[in-house]
């Protein structure tokens, strides 16, 4: 140990710490070990890998700046129950959403503690919210749970821009752990995509959001998906600062849009559809009933979201607002701003 002032070598504190048997932490963390500890706090699957593995060259800086130091990964996999996703009934499979990512957060946060207890620093940023809101609209998240997920070999990312697990399918929540040790094996990324190209998220999303190509429209899937998140709140309050009295905001905002958002702000946000992952038929658990009768599937899995009368949230003079029209006319489109403000 270092030399210490001689003002402070007799405080019990310091004594206790000095007369401690030597020895510190492993260089390198066992990985049997701490898989084992990552299953036994709840978890479904695990994979770790390097902050120096190629593909996670945009994620350096950042894993710095919430823990200098850091040189592994550890990404956490939380499974979710896949009719609770699948119900046209939203409060249930936001309920999932929630309750599942509480699991995740706290079973990383069980890990983190038990890595400090064996000498090692380490964090768990949130799996979803909260995030770096003070960097909005910059980036907001610490680290970008999918690509370490997809490098530590839990899944492949599918046209609908979920991580797909080969057994779980995208009926997962993902998390990640920063520790300051190297791990003795690392995951290897699978040697094939989990995602079956069935294109049941393209006919399944509202806002036509998914094309055949597997481009994505992020804008059109935020503005209807996160209406109750950042944009469509900002939007929210927005208008009831422009509304002159109680009448014209009522004409303005539905009883129950004003319900809907008072949910969110009072429990959790919503989301209004994810019904990309609820039709996805990929993984081993998931697959044998659409092998079976893909009719019957889509009857009962995809049909029921297709057919739910309900608000869409597009913006204005929008491809995502003609594809309501065209694919959806049973569904009410609402231009929004999404909270963007104008250039």
């Amino acid at each position: 140990m270092a030399k210490i002032p001689a003002r402070l070598a007799e405080h019990p504190n310091v004594r206790a710490v000095r007369e401690r048997p030597g020895g510190g932490p492993a260089g390198v963390i066992d990985a049997g070990w701490l898989r084992k500890l990552c299953l036994d706090a709840g978890l479904d699957d695990v994979g770790f890998v390097s902050i120096d593995h190629e593909d996670l060259a945009s994620e350096v800086e950042h894993a710095e700046h919430a823990l200098p130091g850091t040189r592994s990964f550890i990404s956490l996999v939380a499974r979710m129950n896949r009719d609770n996703v699948r119900s046209p009934a939203r409060s249930v499979a936001n309920q999932e959403f929630h309750r599942t990512g509480e699991l995740l957060n706290e079973a990383a946060h069980e890990i983190v503690r038990a890595l400090e207890d064996a000498g090692y620093r380490a964090i768990n940023p949130s799996a979803t919210f909260p995030m770096e809101m003070g960097k909005y609209p910059g980036r907001i998240w610490v680290v970008a749970h999918k690509p370490i997920a997809v490098a530590a070999g839990l899944g492949a990312m599918g046209i609908h821009r979920n991580v797909i697990h080969p057994k779980y399918g995208n009926f997962i929540l993902l998390g990640t752990i920063l520790v300051d040790a190297e791990i003795s094996e690392h995951g290897q990324k699978l040697d094939y995509n989990p995602c079956l190209e069935c294109k049941l998220c393209v006919a399944a999303c509202p806002v036509g959001a998914i094309s055949k190509d597997g481009v994505l429209d992020w804008v059109a899937c935020s503005t209807h998906n996160y209406r109750e998140f950042m944009g469509g709140f900002t939007e929210w309050v927005e208008t009831i600062a422009d509304s002159k009295d109680g009448p014209e905001f009522r004409e303005r905002v539905s009883d129950s849009e004003n319900a809907s958002m008072w949910q969110s702000l009072s429990f959790k946000p919503n989301y209004k559809a994810a019904y990309c992952l609820a039709v996805c038929p990929a993984g081993e658990d998931v697959l044998e009933p659409y092998l079976d009768d893909r009719k019957a599937f889509m009857n009962l899995v995809l049909k029921p979201l297709q057919d739910k009368v309900e608000p869409i949230y597009v913006l204005p003079d929008s491809e995502a607002g003609e594809h309501v029209r065209k694919r959806f006319p049973h569904k009410l489109p609402i231009t929004v701003t999404g909270g963007r403000r104008p250039r």
